[in-house]
């Protein structure tokens, strides 16, 4: 037999005994996650923003599973706030006003003819949603902006501010035509319209 054969044939059997301990290992000693936490963290925005005190959401939601209060995510609002009270079965409180204000879905936009291209704001950006280079223009991917608001404060120039965002896809619907000032409605004695 050839030494190469032999090589083959070795690191073969290394290989399968190797992968074979470690397909034991990881059913032996799994580790089994808190399906309360799961659900928790599901419920919270990702914002990762910070303002509730941890620093992100999986570590707020661990603490949420562990009795801390459900009413320290400002960029969830109270709909986050109510649906957390519904799946604990407590009751439902306020925004805690020391962690910040609710102010609804927001996305970062840099004024791009005033960024001196510092960098400051990508390094603070959690989620990388912010592309430039040192001395060059920056700009927020819109649909990966979180809208955490920690890229406002380092800027040294104060030229990036924080707008509504757009609503999703998915919930996104007409809006109500405004009525004619002309058009008077009417109605008569059986209850028909009339113009």
């Amino acid at each position: 037999m050839s030494i190469v054969l032999i090589a083959i044939t070795t690191l073969l059997g290394l290989a399968i005994t190797f992968g074979a301990l470690l397909g034991y290992a990881a059913v032996r000693f799994r580790v089994e996650g808190n399906p309360l936490v799961d659900q928790i963290d599901a419920l919270l925005p990702q914002t990762q923003c910070g303002q509730c005190g941890h620093p992100g959401c999986r570590p707020y939601a661990e603490g949420i599973a562990n009795g801390e209060a459900i009413n320290k995510c400002p960029p969830g609002g109270q709909a986050t706030i109510d649906a957390l009270a519904d799946l604990l079965g407590v009751e439902a409180e306020p925004l805690d006003a020391e962690h910040g204000e609710s102010k609804g879905p927001q996305v970062a936009y840099i004024r791009e003819e005033e960024c001196i291209g510092c960098t400051k704001c990508i390094q603070a950006c959690p989620v990388d949603a912010i592309l430039g280079a040192a001395k060059q223009m920056h700009t927020v991917i819109a649909d990966e902006c979180t809208g955490c608001d920690l890229c406002v404060e380092p800027c040294p120039v104060d030229c990036i501010e924080m707008r509504p965002a757009d609503r999703p896809l998915n919930q996104w619907h007409w809006q109500a035509p405004l009525p004619d000032k002309g058009s008077l409605i009417a109605s008569d004695r059986s209850g028909s319209r009339l113009l």
